[in-house]
């Protein structure tokens, strides 16, 4: 699961992964749902985990399935609002760097595959 959340200036958070799978690439924060987890709870974890910052999780804004290395991965993305708009990110757990991308930033980042091109379909990318 993934959370898409956008700061007060419409600019969608990312971060660069340090670990396999997508090692390198930008993305929006998220990972695996722990055993008894909710799917929301799971989101607000993941996005605190890796980047510092505390959010509400809103509705799903879409869902795909990803073929990895002998496992298929069943993924839903959900809207989420920052606790505190003022707080910084900060990279932590398996980011090795966080930003928040406006629509021209987001063209020149190195993004997972499909990544923008299934949230623009979804309606959840900044202007």
């Amino acid at each position: 699961m993934g959370a898409v959340v956008l700061d007060d200036a419409g600019r969608l958070l990312l971060v660069r992964r340090r670990n396999a799978p997508g090692r390198g690439l930008w993305s929006v924060p998220g990972g695996r749902v722990e055993p008894g987890e909710s799917l929301p709870a799971a989101v607000a974890r993941e996005v605190r985990e890796e980047t510092g910052l505390t959010v509400r999780v809103g509705e799903e804004v879409g869902r795909l399935t990803i073929p990895g290395d002998g496992v298929v991965y069943d993924v839903a993305d959900f809207a989420c609002t920052l606790v505190d708009p003022g707080a910084r990110p900060v990279p932590g757990d398996d980011a090795d760097a966080v930003v928040f991308a406006d629509a021209a930033a987001l063209q020149r980042l190195d993004c997972t595959p499909r990544l923008l091109e299934t949230l623009r379909g979804w309606g959840a990318l900044p202007g």
